[in-house]
């Protein structure tokens, strides 16, 4: 169906894909445009609200367009709600609505410490010896242990979750080492099954300990054969996590790493709807008895019952209680690199995923790395600022390998304010575990009707700290928009709210401000 909805004066919306949140907010002379049917990158949710306390809501991803004042809607059973007169209203009313808070409580690691990915400092090229280099570097530098997640290159092969001896000989005696340096250890994993070789042919007697062969494991296609998916590192099966046999198929092998490794839990990337739509195999199209939205939803779903998990790309997950990281950044200043992050956690937030992981420090881009092209240090020292204060802080690039001793100091300190400021972000946890709320959010959701919709280089944690990051390179003033009330700031300063200070900073700064009693 086709709906059209006229925007009021003045309105704005944010919603459909945190991706998309270095465009918001949608306002009356916007020209925006999206298939969210087809296009489910990073966090989406089939919600749009406004800071007029309006919700655009429907059960099912549509396809939305801003142009000349008009919401113009392709899809089925969307409605228009109204719940109030603020951005604040309109969230909370569909929340409680659509999305109420739900699901299991998540380790404090997650919040506490920074986490390390070996993506960036490995890429692919993952092994026993350069992981427990880097676990050891990373205490011999004065940073704190935490969460540790080893990538993609770990495992024999894609669907074969087991660890290549080639590059790790003794994989238990490797986390046994890092448990005792006081890490808790991730994996990384996908639902795709590399589709040719011998364990293609024999995986139900490698995993499935000797079951008969299953007809239905794997997404099919109309004709019952097995649906190659294309993805970002070419073509394979693909699990269809709404079937018992490719959920059993899939948790008999990461038990397995639990029980007799001593794994902790899974990052599990990939699994969008393009997976489950994608171009047709063989001229086949993939079998419909599920949506691509429903089979995306079982593959979060099958991942969030562990109790470290990491996940990047979830259609209408709002309101559930899982880890959700910002997808890769590039190693840049403007477009997909720092400027875009505090937009799209805004966005992130404001769709009903309050759990925010910023991409890794000095972003995580691995074709950077692979033309080896110059490190900015100045970047890197920007982006972990940017990061200090959101729920979750995540490196991944070595800083001491990366950077001069200058500069690696910067990126310490933006470290150790992120565990000084643990107690209070876990007491966002706390709360948002109740109220739902965004724990990073925009002003114009604290502070309505003050002139603050299209402010997207700050955000707040939670209600009584603003930050301010520099993320425009070689800025000494930093433009700063105080609400009204009594702050008090980074450089010791008391700031009387309500006004714009143009504020000198230097490369060790990162412009925060606590709101006084």
């Amino acid at each position: 169906m086709n709906y059209v909805f006229s925007m009021q004066s003045g309105e704005c919306f944010w919603g459909g894909s945190s991706n998309d949140g270095v465009k918001m907010p949608f306002y009356e002379s916007s020209d925006f445009e999206s298939d969210y049917r087809k296009n489910s990158e990073n966090q989406t949710m089939p919600m749009f609200i406004s800071n007029k306390g309006r919700c655009i809501w429907s059960e099912y991803p549509f396809k939305i367009a801003f142009k000349k004042g008009e919401i113009l809607i392709e899809g089925e059973g969307v409605t228009i709600e109204t719940f109030g007169n603020s951005l604040k209203d309109a969230y909370i009313g569909a929340m409680n609505k659509h999305f109420s808070p739900r699901g299991n409580i998540l380790p404090e690691e997650f919040f506490k410490t920074p986490q390390y990915n070996t993506w960036m400092q490995m890429t692919y090229f993952q092994s026993q010896t350069a992981v427990l280099k880097y676990a050891r570097e990373i205490i011999e530098n004065g940073f704190k242990p935490g969460i540790l997640m080893i990538d993609e290159g770990w495992q024999r092969d894609y669907g074969n979750w087991s660890f290549d001896e080639s590059k790790f000989p003794d994989p238990k005696g490797m986390i046994d080492e890092l448990h005792k340096m006081g890490f808790k250890v991730m994996l990384w994993v996908v639902p795709y099954v590399r589709a040719d070789g011998l364990f293609f042919i024999n995986h139900t007697l490698d995993i499935l300990e000797n079951e008969a062969y299953n007809e239905n494991l794997f997404l099919r296609d109309k004709d019952g054969d097995i649906y190659i998916c294309h993805w970002w590192n070419g073509y394979s099966a693909i699990l269809d996590m709404t079937k018992e046999e490719d959920r059993s198929f899939m948790d008999k092998q990461l038990k397995m790493l639990m029980t007799d490794i001593g794994i902790d839990g899974f990052k599990f990337d990939g699994g969008t709807l393009e997976d489950y739509t994608g171009i047709k195999s063989a001229n086949k199209s993939v079998n419909e008895d599920h949506t691509p939205a429903e089979r995306n939803i079982a593959w979060n779903e099958f991942g969030s019952k562990y109790t470290y998990h990491e996940y990047k790309d979830s259609f209408k997950a709002g309101g559930k209680r899982t880890i959700q990281r910002i997808r890769d950044k590039l190693h840049a200043w403007g477009d997909n690199g720092l400027s875009d992050l505090m937009p799209n956690a805004i966005a992130q937030g404001l769709l009903g995923y309050p759990f925010i992981c910023p991409d890794m420090v000095g972003g995580g881009d691995w074709i950077v790395k692979a033309r080896k092209l110059p490190i900015d240090e100045e970047l890197f020292v920007r982006m972990a600022q940017c990061s200090a204060l959101f729920p979750m802080m995540q490196f991944s690039w070595a800083p001491w390998e990366a950077l001069d001793s200058e500069h690696l100091s910067y990126v310490k300190a933006a470290h150790d304010l992120h565990i000084a400021f643990s107690d209070t972000i876990l007491a966002l946890i706390d709360d948002s575990y109740k109220t739902g709320e965004p724990i990073l959010r925009n002003l114009e959701y604290n502070y309505p009707d003050s002139g603050y919709q299209r402010i997207t280089d700050e955000y707040m944690l939670g209600e009584k700290i603003l930050v301010a990051p520099v993320i425009k390179k070689g800025q000494t003033i930093r433009t700063v928009i105080l609400p009204e009330g009594k702050w008090h700031g980074f450089d010791g300063k008391i700031y009387h709210g309500g006004k714009t200070y143009e504020i000198p900073v230097k490369l060790a700064d990162l412009p925060c401000f606590i709101l006084q009693k």
